[in-house]
């Protein structure tokens, strides 16, 4: 590997961690402004998205210069392609933390629901850690991080399961709170998308470090459910 080449592949990393720094912050701060009920901060989040946008074109344009100019090989290669992958899944990830902006400054202009009905705390403790463990994982180029992340999904795949019986039962219980019951139910789906996205991170860490892919299946992107949607439908099972 030459000296050129060495400083490039440095300046890839260094690219790609500012962009996961900014991401993760990103997250906390649309969690926060959730937890806090606070419109400023979750503008805040929704303002900055662009700021990670513009990095996250940076960061593939110089990836697909580093390929034209030195043509990598082996493990060199897989590092460059991995960045371009990670690079997809952080700015996806800023998108989720904007909608769970979104929906913070939604929740300030309806009625308070009586209790939240899922463990949002718990929800996005996980989902934060997840973050910021697949990015241990890419800086140490550490597997077993990886794969730690990957496990940690499965709690908040179940968290969101429960999330949507429960929205489900206590719309019908109580239609009047349909639209702070379906705005915590977008908050509960964003996190799980974001715990998604981190785990493909770790998948892509996974084969930077020993060429293996993993096969990990995700479910696609959804819409934000609208309250008169769900107003129409909530008799509905299968809703």
């Amino acid at each position: 590997m030459t000296k050129h080449f060495e400083r490039q592949i440095e300046k890839l990393k260094d690219m790609v961690l500012q962009l996961g720094a900014r991401v993760e912050e990103s997250v906390e701060l649309a969690i926060r402004a959730i937890a806090h009920r606070d419109p400023e901060l979750a503008r805040e989040v929704i303002d900055g998205d662009q700021r990670i946008d513009a990095l996250e074109v940076d960061v593939e344009e110089e990836c697909l210069h580093t390929l034209a100019l030195f043509q990598p090989l082996a493990a060199d290669l897989r590092f460059v392609v991995s960045v371009v992958k990670i690079n997809n899944d952080l700015e996806r990830i800023a998108d989720l933390a904007a909608n769970l902006a979104e929906q913070a400054i939604y929740i300030v202009e309806q009625p308070l629901v009586d209790d939240a009905p899922f463990d949002m705390d718990e929800e996005s403790r996980r989902v934060r850690s997840m973050v910021k463990q697949s990015l241990d994982a890419l800086v140490k180029k550490d597997p077993q991080i990886a794969e730690e992340v990957r496990h940690a999904d499965r709690r908040v795949d179940a968290i969101h399961r429960a999330m949507y019986r429960k929205v489900k039962k206590a719309i019908r219980e109580k239609p009047e709170d349909v639209e702070g019951l379906i705005a915590y139910l977008n908050i509960s789906r964003h996190l799980e998308r974001i715990a998604d996205h981190a785990v493909n991170i770790a998948d892509d860490v996974i084969y930077m470090v020993s060429g293996e892919i993993q096969r990990h299946e995700h479910a696609d992107d959804t819409e934000d459910i609208s309250p008169s949607t769900a107003e129409s439908s909530y008799h509905d099972e299968e809703f």
